[in-house]
């Protein structure tokens, strides 16, 4: 009877181990599909950054 229970809480970190693997795994894809998809925005110029863009030469005064 104890290797039966034994084998049951081994069984069960198995299984709760592979859910948190499963989790991170969802985790990493959505950020890289997110990723993706503002990469694909910004290339058809929907995405407008914050930044102000930078003058290439002096202005005179």
């Amino acid at each position: 009877m104890y290797e039966y229970e034994l084998q049951q809480l081994r069984s069960a970190e198995l299984i709760r181990q592979a859910d948190a693997e499963r989790l991170a795994r969802e985790v990493v894809r959505g950020r890289r599909a997110a990723r993706r998809a503002t990469v694909t925005r910004a290339a058809e110029g929907e995405v407008h950054t914050g930044r102000r863009r930078r003058h290439w030469f002096a202005r005179a005064a």
